[in-house]
């Protein structure tokens, strides 16, 4: 079967896997607090390297991290850092891993103070997704003023791993900003 579906540009030549990604779940609105911070952490994980390979390594970063329960990572042993590092499955580096076990815990500290991570987060977006209108990839930022300020505000809170560019990458990946181009078939679902 032939798929003639326009898709963003940096989808093109991807595998299955990649294209689903960007189809069902990129761009489109997150309020769970366990899938943002499921996405928090491979944002920060993929630093450095591509999002294919985090991608292929989702359901690994799954299962070490117990479907990312927030508060089961935040109780993170020093053991159990020691058998994640040891986890072929994950991105096996120190700082990264130790970020997600500190994230977690700054997780905790926000929903105690706002009721939840979704309702702290979303206010970098003003509550609803930006509407951006960008023709071509060459467009799209790779940071905002938006992104700034969750990243300044997000490391005065203690988090690691989270700068701008991550910020912004999980602001396109949790539907707070539509970066999908005009010609793709998924703009308007995220509009």
């Amino acid at each position: 079967m032939v798929d003639n579906k326009t898709r963003c540009e940096w989808v093109k030549g991807s595998n299955q896997l990649y294209i689903d990604y960007h189809d069902k779940e990129w761009g489109v609105p997150v309020h769970d607090d366990r899938l943002l911070f499921e996405f928090l952490t491979l944002e920060g994980a993929q630093a450095g390297l591509s999002w294919a390979t985090i991608l292929n390594k989702r359901e690994g970063y799954r299962k070490a991290f117990d479907q990312f329960a927030i508060e089961k990572v935040a109780e993170y042993s020093d053991e159990k850092i020691a058998q994640l590092l040891d986890n072929p499955d994950i991105v096996r580096n120190k700082l990264k891993v130790n970020s997600t076990v500190n994230n977690a815990r700054r997780i905790l500290e926000i929903q105690k103070a706002a009721g939840s991570f979704d309702a702290y987060i979303w206010q970098f977006s003003g509550g609803k997704t930006i509407q951006n209108a960008w023709r071509n990839i060459s467009e799209v930022p790779a940071s905002t003023a938006e992104s700034d300020a969750m990243s300044k505000d997000l490391k005065k809170r203690g988090f690691k791993f989270i700068g701008t560019t991550i910020c912004y990458a999980f602001m396109q990946a949790t539907g707070m900003v539509n970066d999908h181009t005009v010609n793709c078939f998924c703009y308007s679902q995220c509009e």
